[in-house]
């Protein structure tokens, strides 16, 4: 049974820190590129990150790049997403999924590329 289980949200102030994290078991983690995306209140989920399945390329949505880090432990079947310098805007449930071999920009930031969803995580950040 595939599962993706996010953890690490919370409330917080703007310019503060959080760290997501998702463990994921029923597949071969390590085959899997890994992506992080959110959706706020009325709007359409968005790309944020992702990782190549073989750890070695990161991608980043322009507002984010710099202020988060996306990272992953094969070992842990996890991968994480470190926000620093939260800001309002940053508000969203986040998710992460998986997609098989995935490697390149052009596939890991299209949502319908992956293969395998969490449930999600409440990210809120206020002013």
């Amino acid at each position: 049974q595939v599962q993706l289980v996010e953890s690490g949200g919370g409330l917080v102030q703007g310019g503060d820190s959080l760290r997501l994290s998702c463990v994921a078991s029923g597949f071969t983690f390590s085959t899997y590129g890994m992506g992080w995306f959110r959706q706020a209140p009325g709007k359409e989920r968005e790309f944020v990150a992702a990782i190549s399945w073989s750890g070695d390329a990161t991608y980043y949505k322009d507002s984010v790049r710099g202020r988060f880090t996306i990272s992953r432990d094969n070992a842990k079947s996890t991968v994480y997403l470190q926000m620093n310098s939260l800001k309002t805007e940053d508000t969203a449930v986040y998710y992460c999924a998986a997609d098989f071999r995935g490697r390149i920009f052009a596939t890991l930031s299209v949502a319908l590329n992956y293969d395998y969803w969490g449930q999600g995580t409440q990210v809120t950040v206020s002013s």
